[in-house]
C-alpha cells in the first residue's frame, strides 16, 4: 500500500508590528493607523495601542513567502477602504471594517512601489519596480490604462486638478507630467543630480515638493487649467513674441518656483504636508525628521518685505547707496508686490530624532487642540511611534512595541504542555501564548542564543552570547539569577532525560553538566530555582550543538572542526565520530527511540547517522542555503528542518523523502520547536515573526507532491515572465506610451480555456437542438435530452456564465488569449446578451475590447458584417436606456437627500442615524396596533364561545 501522510498547513503569524518594506498611513477618521507585516496589513488603534483587525490573503493564495511581502498602503478619503500594493505586482482593496478583500487587481510585472487615491477615492494610481504607471477604476475593479515612459522604477505619485492630472517621480532622475483625459506625457522636468524618491503637494495644490539625495529641496508652482490662458506674474516679463515659448507654457503644468537646504546628508526618504498643509515632513533615510512651518500668503509676504528692508540696510551700511551695479530682484521687489522665494514660504521648524532608523511617517487627519499635528513614525526595529508636533518642541506619546522583538528571534521553546512558547533575542526573553499569539511577558535579558522551560514550567533557562546562564521566573516575569556559566556564548542547551538538569555547550570548548537546586536568599521568605554544574567535559574545538538521547544513553556534540562525537552520557567515556560534513554542523537531533541521529549543515546537507555503529544512512541535499535548524516529531522518524533559504522542509527519515515544503517566511529561519504531540511546529526568523504550522485532518501522498511541485515550477514560469531568462525581452516604450493595464497570469489562461470550453460544448447542443427539430420536421417522435453537462441553462446562458466568472481586471487579457474563431462565436452571442439590463456593461466592454483586437480581421470577414450592423443599432440604445435609469435614480436619491435635509435639523451625514431611529418607533408603532388587532380578535372569540354556551 501507498504510504499517506497528514499535511501541515500555517495556522499563525504573530511578532511583527511593522515591516520595513512599505509604508505606514493612517485612514481618513485619523483613529486607526495602517501598518504592514510583512504579508499582512496591521489595523492599530492608535489611542488604546491594540491591534484591532489583520488583514490577511487567504491561504490558498499563489504567491507565498517573500512574494507576498506588503511594499506599499494607501488609504482611501472613502471610509473603510485600504489598498496593499505586494511584491508580486499585484493590488488588494481591503475593506477594514469587514476584514475581507474586496478585489484583487493583477498589472505590474514587478513590486508595486507607490500607491496614491485621488480626492473622491474613485481612481488609484499605481506605480511599480517594472517602470510603469496604472490607472484603475477603483468602482469598477478594472484597469483603465497603464502610462510608459520612465526608464527606472516609480517611487511616487500624485494626483493633480481634481484627478484630471498626473505627476509621477522616478529613479531616472526625472519627474513626469501626464494628462489622464488624453493619457499623453504633457510634460519631462529635468534639474535633479540624483534619484527622486519622493513628492507631494499640499492641500490648495499651490507648490509641488521633490525630495532625493541631492543636498536641497525642490519647490515647483503649479498651473492649473483656469489659469494656463494667463502668464503668472513671475513669467509676464518672460513672454515675449515668440511663437515656440508660449506654446511651451500653454503646456506647462510645473514651474519651478525654486530650493531650501536641507540639514541632513543623507537622501530623502518620505515628503508629506499635513491635511491642513501648514506643515511640511521631510524624512530621510536615517533617525531624523526635518518638518518645515509652511506660511500662509500674508506672512510670507510680509517675511519677503522684511528680507528685502534687511538687504537695504545692509547696502547702506556698507555706503553702497548707488543701484547701479544692484541686484535685479531688488529692483523687481522695489515695488508694492515683492516677488516672494521659496524660504519666504517654508521655514525650517524643529528636526526630531528618533532612537532608531525611520522606515516611514504618516501625519494623522486630525490632531488635537495644543498641538500644530500628530506625526506616526515606523522604525525598522519593529517599532511604532506616535508623536506631537507642537511650535516649539515635539514629544512622544505613545509607542507600540509590545508584541514583537526588536531584532531576529534566535531561538523559539514551548512548554511541556505546549499551552506556552518562549522566544529570546538579542536584548529581550518573550513569553506567548502560542494558540493565540497574544505577548504574555517580556523579561529583559542578554543576547539570548538558546533556551528550555525547567520541569513544571514555572521557571525558564536561556544561555546568552555573554556565557551566562538567565534563570527566569515565568509567572512573575522576572529574572531571578544570571549564572556565570562560560567563557565564551552559549551555543546551545539540552535537558537532561531525568528532568534534574541540563547540558550546556560553548564557545570556550567545554561542556558542563548542570543540575537544578531551590535555595532561599536571606531576608527573603520565598525560594526559588538556582544551578549548579555537576560534571564538566573538554572539548578541543567550538561546541555548537549538544543533543541528548531519550533514553540517557548518549550524548552528542558538534564541534567547529564540522565532525559530530558521541559519548556514553554517564561515564563521558568516547563512543564514536561522525565525519563527513564539509561545513560545521549547526543543529543536530536524536530520535526518541534513541537508533538515528539527524545533523544540518552550513554545506546545505542533511545527513542521517544510525547510532548503532555510527554508519551515515544517507545525505541528502535540503535546501538552498545553511540549514538552521532541525527537529525528530516525538515517537516518529518524521522530522523538520529550516534553513537561510527562507523554507520549512518536512521529511520522511525511513524513506529519505522529502515530504513537504512549508512557505511563508520573508527571510532566514533561525530557529524552531515541534510540539510533543507533534501536531503543531513554531519557528523563528530574520523577519522578527513567529510562525505556528498546523498539522491538519488532511491526507496526503509524496507522488501526488512530486508532480504538485512540478506544476508549481512550471506556472511560476509563466506567471513571472519579468524574471523569466528564455521569454524574449521587451523592446523599451516609447517616450509617453500608453498600453492595457492588466497582464497575463494564469488565472487569465484559465479563464480562456473555460470560455473555449463553454463556446464548444454550446455549439454542440445548439447542433444538436437543430437535428432534433429536423427530425421533428420529418414527422419522427424523438425526445431531446437535456444535457447535463450545461447545468440546466441554455447554451447561450451557459456561455454568459463563463464569461460572467472572469474577473473585471482580468476581461481583456482573456479576451486577448482567444482565437478569432472563437471571438466571432462570442461576437453572435452579444445580441442575444444585450436585452439583459444587469449585462449592458458587459456586453460593451466585451464589444470594444474584441473590435479593437480584430479591427482588421472582422473589416475583411464578410460573416462579421450582419453581427456588426445589429450591434451597432443595439448597442446604443441600451446603453442610453442605462444611461437615463441611472440618471432618474440619482435625481430620485437628491431629491430624497434634499427632503431629508430639511426635515432633520442635523446635516445629512448624521440623518441616517435619524431615520433608523425613526423607523425604529414606526416599527414599535406597528407592533403595538398589532398586539391590539390580536387582543381584539380574542375577545371576539371568547364572547362567541361564552354566547354558544350559554345557548348550548
Amino acid at each position: 500500500m501507498v504510504k499517506a501522510y497528514l499535511r501541515y498547513e500555517p495556522a499563525a503569524s504573530f511578532g511583527v508590528i511593522v515591516s520595513g518594506d512599505s509604508n505606514i498611513a493612517y485612514d481618513s477618521t485619523g483613529k486607526l493607523l495602517l501598518a504592514a507585516a510583512l504579508e499582512k496589513v496591521g489595523v492599530w488603534h492608535v489611542r488604546q495601542g491594540v491591534c484591532g483587525k489583520t488583514l490577511a490573503p487567504a491561504l490558498s493564495s499563489t504567491s507565498r513567502g517573500p512574494a507576498l511581502a506588503i511594499t506599499s498602503i494607501a488609504a482611501s478619503p472613502s471610509p473603510s477602504l485600504i489598498a496593499s500594493g505586494y511584491a508580486d505586482g499585484s493590488i488588494r482593496i481591503w475593506d477594514s471594517e469587514k476584514g475581507t478583500c474586496e478585489t484583487t487587481l493583477n498589472g505590474h510585472k514587478g513590486a508595486v512601489t507607490a500607491l496614491r487615491y485621488n480626492r473622491l477615492g474613485s481612481l488609484l494610481a499605481s506605480g511599480s519596480k517594472d517602470n510603469d504607471i496604472i490607472l484603475w477604476d477603483v468602482v469598477g475593479e478594472a484597469g483603465l490604462f497603464r502610462l510608459r515612459g520612465h526608464r527606472d522604477q516609480v517611487t511616487d505619485l500624485v494626483f493633480l486638478d481634481s484627478g484630471k492630472k498626473l505627476v509621477s517621480s522616478s529613479k531616472d532622475k526625472f519627474l513626469r507630467a501626464w494628462d489622464l483625459d488624453t493619457q499623453h506625457c504633457m510634460q519631462i522636468i529635468s534639474g535633479h543630480h540624483s534619484e527622486i524618491w519622493s513628492i507631494d503637494i499640499d492641500p490648495e495644490e499651490r507648490y509641488l515638493v521633490t525630495g532625493s539625495a541631492d543636498p536641497e529641496l525642490r519647490f515647483y508652482m503649479i498651473k492649473h487649467d483656469f489659469t494656463r490662458q494667463e502668464p503668472l506674474a513671475s513669467e509676464k516679463k518672460t513672454v515675449t513674441s515668440d511663437k515656440e515659448t508660449s506654446y511651451e507654457n500653454k503646456w506647462e503644468v510645473l514651474k519651478q518656483f525654486g530650493e531650501i537646504q536641507r540639514q541632513s546628508k543623507d537622501r530623502v526618504a518620505t515628503l508629506r504636508f499635513n491635511k491642513s498643509g501648514n506643515l511640511l515632513a521631510c524624512q530621510v533615510a536615517g533617525k531624523t525628521v526635518e518638518i518645515f512651518r509652511v506660511l500662509d500668503e500674508s506672512e510670507s509676504k510680509r517675511k519677503a518685505k522684511r528680507r528685502i528692508h534687511r538687504k537695504k540696510e545692509k547696502k547702506a551700511l556698507k555706503g553702497a547707496v548707488e543701484m547701479e551695479n544692484g541686484d535685479a530682484n531688488v529692483v523687481a521687489e522695489d515695488g508694492s508686490c515683492p516677488v516672494v522665494t521659496v524660504p519666504d514660504v517654508f521655514k525650517l521648524l524643529q528636526t526630531l530624532r528618533a532612537s532608531k532608523k525611520i522606515s516611514s511617517i504618516s501625519f494623522s487627519p486630525i490632531s488635537s487642540k495644543s498641538s500644530l499635528a500628530t506625526l506616526a513614525l515606523s522604525l525598522n526595529n519593529n517599532l511604532l511611534e506616535i508623536y506631537s508636533i507642537e511650535s516649539s518642541s515635539t514629544t512622544r506619546t505613545s509607542t507600540i512595541e509590545l508584541q514583537g522583538h526588536r531584532s531576529d528571534v534566535r531561538s523559539v521553546t514551548l512548554s511541556s504542555d505546549n499551552t506556552l512558547l518562549m522566544s529570546t533575542s538579542h536584548s529581550a526573553i518573550k513569553i506567548w501564548n502560542s494558540s493565540t499569539g497574544s505577548c504574555l511577558r517580556t523579561i529583559d535579558s542578554g543576547y539570548g542564543l538558546c533556551g528550555l522551560f525547567v520541569p513544571g514550567n514555572k521557571y525558564a533557562v536561556i544561555g546568552t552570547k555573554g556565557g551566562t546562564i538567565e534563570i527566569v521566573d515565568v509567572r512573575s516575569g522576572t529574572c531571578v539569577e544570571v549564572v556565570e556559566a562560560h567563557g565564551g556564548s552559549v551555543q546551545s542547551i539540552a535537558p537532561t532525560p531525568d528532568g534534574s538538569g541540563f547540558v550546556t555547550g560553548s564557545a570556550d570548548h567545554d561542556v558542563k553538566f548542570w543540575e537544578y537546586q531551590t535555595i532561599r536568599k536571606p531576608g527573603q521568605d520565598a525560594k526559588h530555582l538556582t544551578v549548579s554544574p555537576t560534571r564538566n567535559l573538554k572539548m578541543n574545538d567550538d561546541v555548537l550543538v549538544v543533543a541528548v538521547s531519550s533514553d540517557g544513553k548518549h550524548i552528542a556534540l558538534a564541534l567547529l572542526d564540522c565532525t559530530v562525537k558521541v559519548f556514553f552520557m554517564d561515564s563521558l567515556k568516547f563512543f564514536i565520530s561522525l565525519y563527513g560534513h564539509k561545513l560545521p554542523v549547526l543543529c543536530m537531533d536524536i530520535s526518541s527511540d534513541g537508533d538515528l541521529l539527524v545533523s544540518g549543515s552550513a554545506d546545505k546537507n542533511l545527513k542521517i547517522w544510525g547510532l548503532d555503529f555510527g554508519d551515515c544512512h544517507k545525505s541528502l541535499f535540503a535546501h538552498a542555503d545553511s540549514v538552521m535548524a532541525v527537529k525528530f516529531v516525538r515517537n516518529t522518524h518524521y522530522m523538520f528542518s529550516v534553513g537561510k533559504d527562507r523554507l520549512v522542509k518536512y521529511w520522511d527519515a525511513d524513506k529519505f523523502e522529502l515530504l513537504l515544503t512549508l512557505e511563508g517566511h520573508h527571510a532566514e529561519v533561525w530557529c524552531l520547536s515541534v510540539s510533543n504531540r507533534g501536531d503543531y511546529l513554531v519557528t523563528g526568523s530574520h523577519d522578527r515573526s513567529i510562525r505556528r504550522w498546523d498539522r491538519t485532518e488532511e491526507p496526503f501522498f509524496i507522488e501526488e507532491e512530486k508532480e504538485k511541485r512540478l506544476e508549481e515550477m512550471f506556472e511560476s514560469d509563466i506567471d513571472n515572465p519579468f524574471e523569466n531568462r528564455y521569454a524574449p525581452k521587451e523592446e523599451l516604450p516609447e517616450d509617453g506610451a500608453t498600453a492595457i493595464a492588466g497582464k497575463k497570469t494564469q488565472e487569465t489562461l484559465t479563464a480562456t480555456d473555460s470560455i473555449i470550453d463553454a463556446l464548444d460544448m454550446a455549439e454542440a447542443e445548439l447542433k444538436r437542438i437543430t437535428e432534433h427539430e429536423e427530425e421533428i420536421s420529418m414527422g419522427r417522435n424523438a425526445d431531446l435530452r437535456p444535457n447535463i453537462l450545461l447545468l440546466g441553462l441554455s447554451p447561450s446562458e451557459y456561455v454568459l456564465r463563463a464569461l460572467s466568472n472572469v474577473h473585471t481586471n482580468d476581461l481583456e487579457q482573456t479576451l486577448m488569449a482567444l482565437p478569432f474563431s472563437d471571438a466571432l462565436k462570442l461576437l453572435s452571442y452579444l445580441k442575444d446578451w444585450a436585452s439583459i439590463p444587469d449585462k449592458i456593461e458587459l456586453v460593451c466592454r466585451v464589444a470594444t475590447v474584441l473590435l479593437q483586437l480584430h479591427h482588421y480581421q472582422l473589416i475583411s470577414t464578410v460573416a462579421a458584417r450582419p453581427i456588426l450592423t445589429h450591434l451597432k443599432d443595439i448597442l446604443h440604445a441600451r446603453v442610453r436606456e442605462c444611461k437615463d435609469t441611472l440618471g432618474f435614480n440619482l435625481a430620485a436619491m437628491d431629491h430624497l437627500k434634499q427632503l431629508m435635509a430639511q426635515r432633520s435639523e442635523a446635516l445629512f451625514m448624521d440623518a441616517k442615524a435619524r431615520l433608523l431611529e425613526i423607523r425604529s418607533q414606526y416599527e414599535r408603532r406597528f407592533e403595538a396596533r398589532s398586539e391590539t388587532k390580536t387582543e381584539k380578535r380574542k375577545r371576539k372569540k371568547q364572547k362567541k364561545s361564552d354566547s354558544e354556551h350559554v345557548w348550548s
